[in-house]
């Protein structure tokens, strides 16, 4: 049975054939020439970002999966996932978890970093994907999203190729202005953002070391149309806003019964103040 994308529906449907395979599949495209260059940049722009994210559980969605993408994190306990259930990672190391990113197994306000590469492209709905990691961020915690830019020239091949069902373009592209939209209602202040990649998608490794220079000129010239995204929010805290008593002047009475006037401004000044009860 197909799902049909419904109007105001906040879920949207990738048309990637395999369901949970989704993962084993986009982790071999990682190990082609142009993943191996796009998980370079990534690996940068992440050294970049996570040495500053500090805290005491680190959690990792989404691929690559090496542990090597945490490198510079200088959180103590890290933790990887696979998202295909049946994957024998888990056997081996125990720091990598099979999961569901729409239903995560943490407490509320248990983890202080959260990375998400790619998760959001591939998932059939996005923003319970978001709901999750914020209710299991700590306040001021940090998410971290790698994602897919759809208006550079990687969005434009996933409109040539997403209908054959390749990977990575049969994934849902989402626009920053989308997600920073999607944060703001979650409750999240968008602290850092960067875009890569500005050469064409191409596999030819020869073609595309000629076109090395584009990632210098793309930065200072054309600096949205990158075909990466990394965003990096943080999750507000919640504070209570006191109640304060209305306050009122209450005036003296006279020993007769009547209000005495105020003649001078020094009389004014000399007014009380009490809360009203």
């Amino acid at each position: 049975m197909k799902l049909r994308r419904q109007k105001n529906d906040p879920r949207r449907f990738h048309r990637c054939p395999g369901g949970e395979q989704v993962g084993i599949r986009l982790e071999q495209w990682y190990a082609t020439r142009l993943g191996r260059l796009l998980a370079e940049q990534e690996q940068q722009q992440l050294d970049t970002e996570l040495v500053n994210l500090f805290g005491y559980h680190l959690l990792h969605l989404g691929s690559p999966a090496d542990e090597a993408v945490l490198r510079s994190s200088r959180v103590n306990h890290r933790m990887r996932t696979r998202l295909d259930p049946d994957s024998r990672a888990a056997e081996q190391d125990e720091r990598v978890l099979c999961l569901q990113p729409t239903a995560l197994p943490f407490t509320p306000d248990s983890l202080d970093v959260v990375v998400l590469s790619h998760v959001l492209e591939f998932s059939n709905d996005p923003h319970t994907v978001l709901r999750e990691v914020g209710r299991s961020l700590i306040p001021q915690g940090h998410m971290a999203i790698l994602g897919f830019n759809p208006l550079s020239l990687w969005g434009l091949a996933s409109l040539l190729r997403g209908g054959k069902g390749q990977l990575p373009w049969c994934g849902h592209f989402m626009t920053l202005t989308r997600l920073k939209d999607w944060l703001a209602l979650l409750g999240f202040d968008v602290v850092q953002q960067r875009r890569y990649f500005y050469r064409p998608p191409w596999q030819r490794s020869r073609l595309m070391q000629r076109l090395a220079f584009l990632e210098r000129v793309g930065s200072r010239l054309w600096p949205f149309l990158g075909g990466g995204y990394l965003l990096v929010a943080r999750k507000r805290v919640v504070t209570l806003t006191p109640i304060r008593p209305r306050w009122r002047a209450r005036r003296r009475i006279a020993v007769s019964g009547l209000v005495k006037p105020m003649n001078n401004e020094r009389q004014q000044k000399g007014a009380r103040f009490e809360p009203d009860r």
